[in-house]
């Protein structure tokens, strides 16, 4: 990644190695399918999907994608995370491993429930 500050997630996986595009795809997809009401926004200069505040955010790094659901998220899905890297409000899903994605699917939308359940910050 450059130090280069993005307007969209598309300019942001655009400016990817060609190699990584298409697994921050899949991640974006993924988040999309799951939250399609949340808004996609560049934050932090890293993809992320608010509805009422910030929900979740990905990153791409040289050997992972870093995926921020908040400490709130990885509390709830710890059980699920015990096979990745993870710390208080990020895990670390390796680029050669499958991406997760039903469990992205499932931490997204369980931050989406607890905004509309909060009504946003």
């Amino acid at each position: 990644m450059t130090n280069k500050k993005y307007q969209t997630v598309d300019e942001y996986i655009e400016d990817l190695p060609e190699e990584k595009v298409a697994i921050l795809q899949l991640m974006r997809s993924c988040i999309r399918k799951a939250i399609p009401e949340a808004e996609e926004v560049i934050s932090y200069n890293m993809p992320a999907y608010k509805f009422n505040g910030m929900l979740v955010y990905f990153a791409a790094y040289p050997k992972h994608i870093g995926f921020y659901p908040t400490p709130s998220g990885i509390e709830a899905f710890k059980d699920q995370l015990k096979g990745y890297k993870h710390a208080k409000g990020s895990v670390q899903f390796p680029y050669d491993q499958d991406l997760p994605v039903a469990l992205i699917a499932e931490m997204a939308k369980f931050r989406l429930e607890e905004q509309k359940n909060r009504g946003g910050r």
